[in-house]
């Protein structure tokens, strides 16, 4: 079999031979698996935000701030808290991802295709989170993480932590009791979520130290309060709903 093809530099047609067109159909299908390939992993957006929440069910969630208010009304909290969430995070410009922690909605009010919605996956909280950065920088430049029981959290934090992502590899948001309501990356982690003892005092001075062990930069957002106690409830929330 012969065949003749344009050699593109010179412009020129050549005859080539049976074995010569099979070298290049393979070199032809590489290059197209490449390129497909490489269109299925390129970011299709620049931002991803990720935001965890439990699945509203008396006595599962708030189970510390259930002491002091009850577990009725810390029921009526989070859903409030979870109503606060999806309004903000609804005005961010970014690709939503819900993770929830026991099983995924489709009739809540977390409306598709607003929030892609996945479950929760990995043993333990530090498992789970590097497991939604994985999934969402898959197709995203920068991913943010953000809590669901924040009352101060707002648009604008989560924008300005994006922007911070620009010349920083990291951003973060301290919480009051030590831990962090939000966190920010460009690319998977790892190291963040290892050995870090969660639900502590130390939870956000041990990221830090490892994001500068890592020889990494980071930016800081403003520090915001947990809703975990009824004094919580008190000072950042507001009043209920009937």
């Amino acid at each position: 079999m012969r065949c003749a093809i344009f050699d593109v530099p010179g412009n020129r047609l050549h005859k080539i031979g049976g074995h010569e067109h099979s070298q290049i159909k393979n070199r032809t299908s590489h290059i197209l698996h490449t390129l497909i390939i490489r269109k299925i992993y390129q970011p299709i957006e620049d931002k991803a935000l990720i935001l965890f929440i439990r699945n509203p069910e008396k006595g599962k969630v708030k189970t510390r701030l259930a002491k002091g208010v009850g577990e009725e009304k810390a029921l009526r909290i989070y859903k409030s808290l979870l109503e606060h969430t999806r309004r903000q995070a609804l005005a961010v410009e970014a690709r939503r991802l819900l993770f929830y922690a026991d099983y995924i909605n489709h009739d809540d009010e977390w409306k598709e295709p607003d929030f892609e919605k996945y479950l929760q996956e990995g043993q333990g909280l530090g498992s789970r989170m590097n497991h939604s950065f994985e999934i969402a920088l898959r197709q995203s430049r920068s991913a943010l993480l953000v809590g669901s029981d924040i009352a101060q959290l707002t648009t604008q934090i989560m924008e300005d932590a994006f922007r911070q992502l620009e010349t920083h590899d990291f951003v973060i948001g301290p919480a009051k009791d030590g831990g962090y309501y939000l966190l920010g990356m460009k690319e998977p982690s790892p190291p963040l979520f290892e050995g870090i003892e969660w639900s502590t005092p130390t939870v956000f001075a041990e990221t830090v130290a490892i994001i500068e062990g890592m020889g990494k930069t980071y930016a800081l957002a403003p520090e915001l309060s947990d809703i975990d106690y009824a004094e919580d409830w008190e000072k950042y929330g507001w009043e209920l709903n009937p």
